[in-house]
């Protein structure tokens, strides 16, 4: 008979902290919970939930990096042949793909980043990055840098183009988010005038 394993617990990873987190923020509010609370729930010390996030206001977004490093590697990985707005387009969509398992939950992560006062703030400190791989993919395709003005053009659209989906997507739940986002960006490569 083996003997119960002593010593540490199995760690606590990003994506089970900020699933912890959103689940109470939900439950009780946003401002109404506080780190020590989210610390206890997920069964380690406040120092050690630093760790993983800066501050409250990060943890929503669980893995955020990691999907923008996932974002960047698409991009990379798509034919040099492939037009830009077709590139951002499949960028745009694989980004922000769920799995019906995940629907739930991330309109509960999405409902929180885009209601919350303190946590829309934040939000514009997170969107930066996410408009830099796109800035930055944009640039290489146009021979320009991701600081000239059509990658961060290109930047913002994009974003825009996602923030209007979500939206959508929030309030009426019989909407495909997949199809909005597709949509969006469909009517940005078009162009308004094609309207």
């Amino acid at each position: 008979m083996a003997s119960p394993q002593l010593g540490r617990r199995p760690s606590t990873t990003k994506t089970q902290i900020s699933e912890l987190a959103i689940a109470l923020f939900t439950e009780r509010g946003f401002d109404e919970t506080s780190v020590d609370e989210i610390a206890q729930a997920a069964g380690i010390a406040r120092r050690t939930l630093f760790r993983y996030y800066p501050s409250k206001n990060a943890i929503p977004w669980g893995d955020f990096d990691d999907h923008l490093s996932a974002m960047r590697d698409h991009l990379a990985g798509l034919p040099p042949d492939e037009t830009v707005a077709d590139a951002l387009r499949s960028a745009l969509v694989a980004f922000n793909a769920v799995s019906d398992d995940q629907v739930a939950a991330h309109r509960r992560r999405m409902t929180l980043l885009l209601t919350v006062p303190a946590l829309q703030a934040h939000s514009m400190i997170m969107y930066t990055g996410w408009r830099e791989v796109i800035a930055e993919y944009v640039a290489v395709r146009t021979g320009s840098t991701a600081a000239d003005h059509l990658p961060q053009t290109a930047g913002w659209l994009m974003l825009g183009v996602a923030l209007s989906s979500y939206e959508q997507w929030l309030a009426d739940p019989s909407t495909n988010l997949t199809a909005l986002l597709t949509e969006g960006s469909r009517i940005l490569g078009q162009g308004l005038e094609a309207l």
